[in-house]
């Protein structure tokens, strides 16, 4: 007995008994039937533009399970410039190598001090290599934190003005920490490189207004989110765009979505804890589902990717 004919009701065939042929056909050619629905938690594809590379594998993993696709990777703790090109060499369609050249560590902090150019030389050999695609972090202000003392380098001053001028010259991107404390001197930095781009980390861990005011008095900088969309910062609750540990601030979602083009999103990823490192890739995750889908991809890829240029 075909569907049709089932529904019917044939000759005489009591009309229950029709619709359950028709359920039993329906069932058994699976016709009609719906493709299964998308996974609702699979991850939002995005471009990790705030890692410091310790491990290789946990990093990796970490990128897998959690829908990182690439990353801007430099030095932490246990890694340095040459780890981190060796790295990105044996894995290029997933890390973008950074040069570094930031106070943190000794032997560049005493160059720093007495703004030696001698620094600046060595970040003009390391692009020169073609190994690295940008500069940073370059944590010139950078208020304390466990193994690092604090930096508070003038960002008007001559060595940061120099790694710019080599920026310019390389035609990459700069990757800066510099906290909100030395605004002044920043805006005069970006004012002298309008055609370098710079990526603000973690935005200097500004409050909505003065993002606002920085973003529309330069066009070259960029707002990176990492750490901003963490639960809690170790540093400080307000270090956070999230009003309960979860939720953005709608004023700052208005922000996002009213300059789409002027945020990029990162982990800051170290690779210190797994379940540590776990949380920034789901708060990054949580972030991106806020957001409109046309902004999503922007603040998730397109921006990365536009500052970064052509593959040379």
């Amino acid at each position: 007995m075909t569907a049709a004919r089932a529904v019917r009701g044939g000759a005489g065939v009591p009309v229950r008994i029709a619709l359950a042929c028709f359920v039993w056909t329906w069932l058994v050619t699976g016709a009609a039937q719906p493709a299964p629905p998308a996974d609702p938690v699979a991850p939002l594809p995005f471009i990790d533009a705030h890692v410091h590379l310790n491990d290789e594998a946990m990093q990796l993993e970490l990128m897998r399970r959690h829908g990182a696709e690439q990353a801007i990777v430099f030095w932490g703790s246990r890694s340095d410039n040459e780890s981190i090109a060796e790295s990105a060499r044996r894995h290029p369609d997933r890390f973008i190598a950074f040069a570094s050249i930031s106070p943190e560590r000794a032997a560049y902090r005493q160059l720093w001090n007495r703004d030696d150019p001698a620094v600046l030389k060595t970040l003009d050999d390391l692009l020169a290599s073609g190994r690295f695609r940008g500069i940073g972090e370059i944590s010139a202000v950078h208020f304390p934190s466990p193994g690092f003392p604090e930096a508070d380098f003038d960002p008007s001053g001559p060595t940061l003005s120099g790694i710019l001028a080599l920026a310019r010259r390389h035609r990459v991107p700069v990757l800066l920490h510099i906290e909100w404390t030395r605004l002044r001197e920043l805006s005069t930095l970006l004012e002298r490189f309008p055609d370098v781009a710079v990526i603000w980390a973690h935005g200097g861990y500004t409050p909505l207004f003065v993002a606002r005011r920085m973003l529309e008095r330069h066009p070259n900088l960029t707002y990176e989110l990492s750490a901003r969309t963490w639960a809690e910062h170790p540093r400080s609750p307000d270090y956070t765009i999230l009003r309960d540990g979860k939720a953005v601030w709608p004023q700052w979602l208005a922000l996002i979505e009213a300059m789409p083009e002027r945020f990029v999103v990162g982990t800051d990823a170290s690779q210190r804890r797994a379940e540590t490192e776990a949380m920034k890739f789901a708060s990054v995750q949580s972030f991106l589902r806020q957001l409109t889908p046309a902004t999503r991809e922007r603040v998730a890829r397109a921006n990365v990717l536009k500052l970064l240029g052509p593959l040379r």
